[in-house]
């Protein structure tokens, strides 16, 4: 069956949310408390250990072929006006230019020369810092920055809406 990126996390995130559901139900009826005097088996909820380990190894299993489907479509293929910049490649420079925002959101937003308030310095002098660097190229920088980021997500957004990957997957279980 076909599946867009974004159809495809939603099938991976509804199969893991199924394994927890499982989960969680197993863990509240694999063992369970019984007081001594009272009847073991009036109190013993339904589990089947066996049906439950064979159910999660196939939503398991599901699992790694959605996420193999995802990767691979991620590796072959490419992001519109990024000149071959793939999207895996894309899921690694969206946090870098994340951290060059943050650093060059710092640097424009200095002053040339700045006075330092050092509350504990007693001597009679004055320290500045001193900005070693263009600020104004700093706050250039910043704008293209974000504005990479942006072109980054909306060409991301466009591809995992629109484009297809074939996912060999039965859902019924």
């Amino acid at each position: 069956m076909k599946y867009t990126s974004a159809e495809a996390n939603k099938l991976l995130n509804g199969i893991q949310g199924r394994i927890s559901d499982i989960t969680r139900k197993e863990d509240l009826t694999a063992s369970f408390r019984v007081a001594s005097g009272e009847d073991v088996e009036s109190l013993r909820p339904q589990y089947d250990f066996a049906a439950t380990q064979k159910e999660l190894e196939s939503l398991e299993e599901k699992v790694r072929i959605v996420k193999h489907a995802i990767n691979t479509f991620n590796l072959t293929h490419t992001l519109p006006g990024f000149d071959g910049l793939t999207i895996d490649q894309a899921l690694v420079l969206i946090p870098q230019v994340r951290g060059r925002i943050n650093k060059l959101r710092s640097m424009s937003g200095v002053l040339p020369k700045q006075r330092i308030i050092d509350r504990y310095n007693s001597a009679n002098y004055v320290d500045y810092l001193v900005s070693n660097y263009d600020i104004e190229e700093a706050e250039q920088a910043y704008v293209e920055a974000k504005e990479l980021l942006a072109s980054l997500h909306l060409a991301l957004d466009a591809v995992n809406t629109t484009e297809t990957m074939e996912i060999d997957i039965v859902l019924e279980d």
